[in-house]
């Protein structure tokens, strides 16, 4: 179980520096980042987990992240080889993970080219200020615009989210 996806589970709607505290306890708890394994996760309490700042709903969500690798419903090898669209439906299915979460541990931890977090506020307005738009655009209106950024989309969320940082 990649160390990845407890840390954006545990990062979600934190600020930084907070959040990073609450990880490196975690990462302790399980030994270091190596020691971060289904069965390690899972031998953590509630209390535990709550006693170095993680929400009761945070642990769950880590509970069935961990319940999930360890009945090899994910596996990290699996995640590594799946398609795009199948490794979204899979991580989705998981408490606590959602589109975004998702989207960016396509982008920065497997370096995906062709991923566009169509959620992603950041890279919408960004859109709204390449395309001269009057408002920023819906979600679901994020596929048309930037169909001709394939097959580096990933890259062109991020400069749009540059962009967007810059006005």
């Amino acid at each position: 179980m990649t160390h990845h996806h407890p840390l954006r589970i545990l990062y979600q709607q934190l600020a930084y520096k907070a959040a990073a505290s609450i990880y490196a306890r975690f990462l302790s708890l399980c030994g270091g980042e190596a020691g971060v394994l289904p069965d390690a996760v899972l031998a953590l309490t509630p209390h535990q987990l709550r006693q170095i700042g993680i929400s009761a709903r945070k642990a769950s969500y880590l509970h069935d992240l961990a319940r999930k690798y360890h009945s090899g419903i994910l596996s990290d090898a699996a995640i590594v080889a799946m398609d795009d669209k199948s490794l979204f439906s899979m991580l989705t299915m998981v408490n606590g993970i959602g589109a975004w979460s998702v989207h960016m541990f396509m982008i920065f931890s497997l370096h995906r080219p062709d991923v566009l977090p169509v959620g992603d506020l950041g890279v919408r307005k960004g859109v709204q200020i390449l395309y001269g738009l009057n408002e920023v655009p819906r979600p679901s209106q994020m596929e048309q615009y930037c169909d001709k950024w394939r097959p580096y989309r990933s890259v062109g969320a991020w400069s749009a989210v540059f962009v967007s940082f810059k006005n």
